[in-house]
């Protein structure tokens, strides 16, 4: 798999020139095809607004270069620190729980409880994750090659990786899928196959797979994995989306452990 993977990977590089080329030869014949549609003035501000936004962004890219350096090297550094820090927990694990035990209270019941369903609900959620990546991938792969479309095996790839990202990374996945299909096969009938298929795949994992596997295997409403995914990206952009449903777990291991109030006694339990 990972030979065909990187020989299509390679591939792909090489083919993007000529789309780009040919993209930009249907761009120029639009006022002929759909006069009603777009002029040929209009094309030619719209080109020209996109060569302004495009010199602006590479001058930003420019100015924040240092930025970028700076980050890039922060990433190196954890790269290399995280791995050493797990070494040692999983090492050192009974000396370091001994040494946080220190410092923990006597009556541990809540903080065992909440740690206790997070951690069953956070195992149950990486095995409904692959499950899911797995299938994702199987039937985007059949369903690609049964068209017969290029990349296949890697288009398979990218569709199930894209969902480790719930509901975002599958409108990121669209464009390449979109992109390869119509510079093969153009507007015809193949393309409108490989686009209902996609929508198709797309909406089942989205609307049948996704809320029923995490609902009942994480316990969380599907409500509440979308609120959660709002809720969370909102607070912390892609990192929110990416642990959304983890978090989400944990807050509702916590609203688990919490005292509640009988109404028929007016007193708490837990």
């Amino acid at each position: 798999v990972l030979p065909s993977l990187y020989q299509q990977t390679m591939q792909l590089i090489q083919q993007l020139p000529g789309w780009v080329t040919k993209g930009q030869v249907l761009v120029l014949e639009l006022p002929e095809k759909y006069p009603e549609v777009i002029t040929e003035a209009q094309l030619l501000e719209l080109l020209a607004t996109i060569r302004r936004e495009l010199l602006i962004w590479g001058q930003n890219m420019l100015t924040t270069s240092w930025a970028s350096l700076v980050s890039a090297m922060t990433l190196i550094v954890y790269l290399i620190l995280v791995p050493l820090l797990v070494f040692f927990f999983l090492k050192d694990k009974h000396r370091i729980m001994a040494w946080f035990d220190r410092y923990l209270p006597a009556d541990r019941y809540l903080p065992h409880k909440v740690w206790g369903e997070v951690d069953l609900q956070l195992g149950n959620y990486v095995r409904g994750k692959c499950f899911e990546v797995l299938v994702l991938f199987l039937v985007s792969f059949l369903v690609f090659w049964l068209l017969n479309l290029n990349y296949a095996l890697l288009l398979a790839v990218l569709m199930g990786v894209s969902v480790i990202i719930p509901y975002v990374g599958a409108t990121m996945v669209t464009f390449p899928v979109i992109f390869v299909a119509f510079f093969q096969w153009g507007m015809g009938d193949l393309f409108g196959y490989l686009v209902l298929a996609y929508m198709i795949i797309q909406a089942l994992d989205a609307v049948v797979l996704v809320p029923l596997l995490f609902s009942e295997i994480v316990n969380l409403h599907p409500a509440a994995i979308i609120v959660a995914i709002l809720f969370f990206g909102g607070l912390w952009g892609f990192w929110g989306v990416f642990f959304a449903i983890p978090l989400a777990t944990l807050v509702n291991a916590v609203l688990n452990a919490w005292p509640v109030r009988n109404p028929a006694w007016g007193v708490s339990s837990s």
